[in-house]
């Protein structure tokens, strides 16, 4: 635990504000359990973190010692599509996250693969041990996971060298005019919500690429398309759903907010995964097909 003074040089509209942008390494959230706790003090008295702060104010933090995790192995039934001595293809349920975060360490895909797997590489630590990319909570389907260093550099070199191509299906509210096309934009933190991603200017994100194609249109004014990611950004597909007007059915945080469907979460599934072996050089391709909460919602629609 250490205490931190800092003394404002100039006006700001609220103590947290104030205290994100002076403390290094914190967020306002994190700033925010700060205050919570009491660990905040401006001129020697605990405030809110929506006071104002004056020139010449002095705020005092007391940051608590960052607690450390390690994930453990849980008997949590998995699929595994495919599996040798460097690599492990999984296909992946909906609601079940990829890894811990916030210091919750239970119930994650790695939890699962550290009970069946006898490797999982390292590069990634203690609470991500393996992977090597992720897909969403409430997204279903392919990943790979690194049971050893080397194959862990082949394969995060595949994604950045773009050789590593992941294939997405998903149903979208309304219909899309063209068949096919090209999404670019930049994808950054939201705004005004910070949990969001959203396609910002290109000094405030990242750039992101994303094809798509049109498989099914239906009478009831649905889409059934399908993404090829060329970047990876943080809920890409499900951003430039949005963006393009249509976004995936079911989406609890970039959706409509009536549902049609009694859904769990969105309709979108990582439906084919290619990749070259980091041993052998052999390209490899695998698919998943849709869960069948997604075909159920399918076989109501009418093909157009």
């Amino acid at each position: 635990m250490k205490t931190e003074l800092i003394k404002a040089t100039e006006p700001w509209p609220r103590a947290d504000v104030f205290i994100s942008a002076n403390l290094g390494g914190c967020t306002r959230s994190s700033v925010k359990r700060l205050f919570d706790e009491g660990y905040v003090t401006v001129n020697g008295k605990h405030c809110k973190p929506s006071a104002e702060i004056k020139a010449g104010d002095c705020a005092e933090v007391i940051v608590p010692d960052a607690k450390t995790y390690s994930a453990k192995p849980e008997n949590i039934p998995v699929e595994i599509v495919y599996q040798d001595a460097d690599i492990a293809v999984i296909n992946k349920p909906q609601g079940m996250t990829v890894h811990a975060g916030n210091g919750n360490t239970e119930g994650t895909l790695v939890n699962a693969l550290l009970y069946q797997l006898d490797n999982l590489s390292g590069i990634n630590g203690v609470l991500r041990p393996g992977i090597v990319h992720r897909i969403d909570k409430d997204t279903s389907g392919l990943l790979v996971v690194a049971k050893n260093d080397r194959a862990h550099i082949s394969l995060a070199s595949q994604i950045e060298q773009k050789t590593c191509r992941r294939t997405y299906i998903a149903l979208l509210e309304g219909l899309v005019k063209d068949d096919s096309g090209t999404i670019t934009t930049y994808i950054g933190r939201h705004p005004q919500n910070r949990v969001k991603m959203a396609v910002v200017p290109p000094e405030k994100g990242k750039l992101a690429i994303t094809d798509y194609c049109v498989l099914k249109r239906y009478a009831q004014g649905f889409t059934l398309c399908r993404f090829d990611l060329h970047t990876g950004r943080t809920h890409q597909i499900r951003v430039h759903a949005q963006y393009m007007g249509h976004p995936v059915v079911g989406d609890p945080v970039y959706g409509v907010k009536k549902q049609k469907f009694n859904l769990n979460g969105q309709l979108l599934h990582a439906w084919q995964l290619q990749l070259v072996h980091p041993t052998t050089g052999e390209p490899m391709s695998f698919e998943a097909p849709l869960p069948d909460y997604f075909d159920n919602v399918l076989s109501k629609l009418n093909e157009i």
